[in-house]
């Protein structure tokens, strides 16, 4: 019985330890790692024209281009466990780069971007999405599947518009350095 419980138990530490993965590329287009859907994803992107797309695959995909300057030192490092991944990107040109960022459509995302267009589309989950200046557009699909709305831009545009026909309560607000923001409770 001890033989065969050890023998469990070491053929579940291993199954553990061969679903936690990391992968650092540079300069390598695109960058892949498996993950299952329904994890929560968490971003860091170095500034640019970024789009995150949900898909029916379970990996990660990351690829990008700038057409004008070399890509050769850009920085992807993709750290997977079961339920969780850690997507950074750095050392980018400064000059029309643009980064796709494709996940399973069920995922919870946290995305931090200092500056550039951020799109988020075809993803079903929780929303965590902060730029400090530029443009955010998310497809958020149904209005009503979401109980609470938070969003801010240091500088530039933020809009809600698929909140605007719901009963909500929203306030919108400039504070330090110009800082927009809002907050909707939806009812």
């Amino acid at each position: 019985m001890k033989k065969t419980l050890l023998a469990l138990l070491c053929l579940n530490t291993s199954l553990l330890t061969s679903e936690i993965g990391k992968i650092e590329e540079v300069g390598k287009s695109p960058t892949e790692a498996v993950f299952a859907a329904g994890g929560k994803l968490r971003l860091s992107l170095c500034s640019g024209a970024a789009e995150i797309q949900g898909t029916d695959e379970n990996k990660i995909r990351v690829s990008y281009s700038s057409p004008h300057d070399s890509t050769a030192h850009v920085r992807v490092k993709v750290l997977t466990s079961q339920s969780q991944a850690e997507i950074s990107v750095a050392d980018c040109p400064h000059n029309s780069f643009q980064i796709k960022i494709e996940v399973p459509k069920s995922s919870h995302l946290y995305v931090r971007m200092f500056a550039g267009d951020l799109e988020v589309r075809d993803l079903v989950g929780d929303k965590d999405v902060e730029m400090h200046a530029g443009q955010l557009t998310m497809h958020i699909g149904q209005p009503t599947d979401y109980a609470h709305v938070d969003g801010s831009v240091s500088s530039g545009g933020l809009e809600a518009p698929p909140f605007a026909s719901l009963k909500a309560v929203c306030f919108a607000h400039f504070g330090n350095w110009g800082r927009e923001s809002i907050v909707c409770t939806l009812t």
